[in-house]
């Protein structure tokens, strides 16, 4: 079916034939007959990178009156750089429709300057939950002739903690016609917005629910804990080619892996909590034009991120909620391509391949770890294939023909050879001499080993995450209250992520963890108490003061 046969009118056909689209995307076909009739809720359950920007971004423009001059429909989405991403993609899709203005509004930007654009008049809105909220609160905008609203990665939205605020933003569009919700997996807390905001919704579902992109190759590397690092760094150098995002549980490990394999000579950066924007956006504008060979980001920090050709996702740590893995391997196999999503895995760690995998209905292939001799082959292969596809159509390298046959007349073509592989190799050769085999034994032992700081030839011998709770037997742990819970938006592992990022502690440190609606109880680590206190108590959470002390009445000195 065409884009003309679901209805797109000629000005947005001109403008995305101009674009090389050729054939809607399932979503695309499915979607947009739906939502062309503007008066029908609608919620669409497809992964990342299947196009759902078109789907709900073409019907948009065609109904939108390019003549008013106000804000007519709005799209919500978690984060500034898919607030960007769409905007860019609404601007691409409108180049034949010159008199259609989108504006785009996030944190971390002028907020008066925003304020000025949509003052000039705007029909589109698309914004992040936080700075709309201001824009409604400071009276900057006026929601009452909005009529439709986009709902876009609403599962990530909420996971984020944005429930209440998405919550107060529609209840500020009392005369919106109809509500579109995208979203790649379909948890409890979209069902719940989905049955309060909406009126019978027409439901898409591209694929099985939850169903991983089937460009996707889903693949697992068995190593132990102490190898992890060792194993990272091997499958980096087995795939020369790669163009990636590594996932670390924490900033902490983001921020220790990049360094450790900036020392190495890796052309790598972070992207974590602890970066300004304008840091971020420098490393994200490297990583577009590929000068950076990978990022190491926290799943909140790699949000939103929308970047071509990414070739391969490489779980260091498998997240602790299963359905977080669908959104990192989300970022490869995008727009028809095909990708990788590579996961090191511990023997402890194994249960949670059988959770994702019957979470994304798809499976796990076993690989084994490169030795070092494979490592040296592909790296060797890499690099004959791109001498030989090397430009030399450029330069003036005939000027210095006679002088290079003069020096090698006497040296044999294979010694020639030997010697360019030498200057190449010798690194790589030297490293991986006597490699060591990674891959997981059934010993038991292996998984324990003591932790070495990270150099060259070294491995960051951590086995973090690998423990139920945290701590060691006989470890006395203090008990923390906090006056946060799930209707604060957060679920456990939210929760855990969002302590640990702002205390800067490890995951081992901590034990049970019990939420409650309205509070929750953190057990942790007697030593590592006082930094967490320090670091979360007092702090505010949407505009709300944290409050963070030591519970009454817990003396136990063991858990257990």
């Amino acid at each position: 079916m065409s884009f003309e046969a679901l209805g797109i009118e000629e000005s947005l056909l001109q403008s995305i034939q101009a674009l090389g689209f050729v054939d809607p995307t399932p979503i695309q076909e499915k979607a947009i007959p739906i939502l062309l009739s503007g008066t029908k809720d609608f919620v669409g359950l497809a992964q990342t990178g299947t196009g759902k920007t078109a789907a709900f971004g073409l019907p948009l423009l065609q109904l939108v009156d390019e003549k008013s001059n106000h804000p007519q429909a709005l799209i919500v989405c978690p984060t500034r750089e898919l607030c960007m991403q769409i905007t860019k993609d609404l601007f691409s899709f409108s180049t034949k429709k010159k008199s259609i203005k989108t504006v785009a509004v996030y944190g971390g930007a002028s907020i008066g300057e925003q304020i000025r654009d949509l003052k000039r008049g705007v029909q589109v809105v698309v914004a992040t939950p936080g700075r709309l909220i201001d824009l409604i609160e400071r009276k900057a905008i006026n929601l009452n002739n909005i009529s439709y609203i986009v709902l876009d990665e609403a599962d990530e939205m909420l996971n984020m903690g944005f429930r209440e605020d998405i919550e107060f933003i529609l209840g500020n569009t009392p005369n919106r016609k109809s509500i579109w919700l995208f979203s790649a997996t379909m948890p409890s807390e979209v069902k719940q917005v989905s049955k309060r905001f909406m009126n019978s919704p027409a439901e898409i579902t591209i694929g099985k629910m939850n169903a991983a992109n089937a460009n996707i190759d889903h693949q697992y590397y068995a190593t132990s804990g102490i190898n992890r690092y060792q194993t990272l760094k091997r499958i980096i150098d087995f795939n020369p080619g790669i163009y990636g995002i590594i996932f670390t549980r924490t900033k902490a490990d983001a921020q220790s892996v990049t360094e450790s394999l900036i020392r190495e000579g890796y052309d790598i950066e972070a992207l974590h909590g602890d970066l300004t924007q304008v840091q971020r956006d420098k490393v994200m504008a490297r990583f577009r034009e590929k000068s950076l060979q990978m990022i190491v980001a926290t799943d909140v920090a790699a949000r939103g991120i929308d970047v071509k050709d990414i070739t391969h996702v490489i779980n260091f740590e498998l997240p602790d909620d299963p359905e977080v893995y669908t959104h990192r391997s989300g970022r490869t196999g995008r727009a028809g391509k095909n990708g990788v999503c590579v996961s090191i895995v511990t023997q402890r760690e194994a249960h949670k391949l059988r959770q994702i995998e019957r979470l994304i209905n798809n499976k796990f292939h076993k690989m084994d770890i490169p030795s070092g001799k494979d490592v040296c082959r592909k790296q060797f292969f890499h690099f004959i294939e791109k001498m030989l596809n090397a430009n030399i159509s450029h330069g003036e390298y005939e000027t210095y023909l006679p002088l290079l046959k003069e020096k090698f007349a006497h040296v044999e073509k294979e010694e020639i050879l030997q010697r360019v592989a030498a200057l190449e190799f010798d690194r790589f050769l030297q490293y991986y001499e006597n490699a060591a085999d990674l891959n997981a034994r059934d010993d038991r032992r292996a998984e324990r080993g003591p932790r070495e700081a990270s150099g060259q030839g070294r491995t960051i011998q951590r086995d973090r995450g690998e423990r139920s709770g945290g701590g060691g037997s006989g470890a006395g742990y203090t008990k923390l209250f906090i006056n946060l819970g799930t209707k604060d938006g957060f679920y456990k592992a939210s929760f855990l992520q969002f302590i640990l990022d702002m205390s800067d502690l490890k995951k081992e440190v901590l034990g049970k963890i019990d939420m409650k609606e309205m509070n929750s109880w953190v057990e942790i680590e007697g030593g590592a108490a006082p930094q967490m206190l320090r670091s979360i108590d007092g702090k505010k959470f949407k505009g709300r003061k944290i409050r963070m002390n030591e519970a009454d009445g817990f003396t136990s000195r063991n858990r257990y």
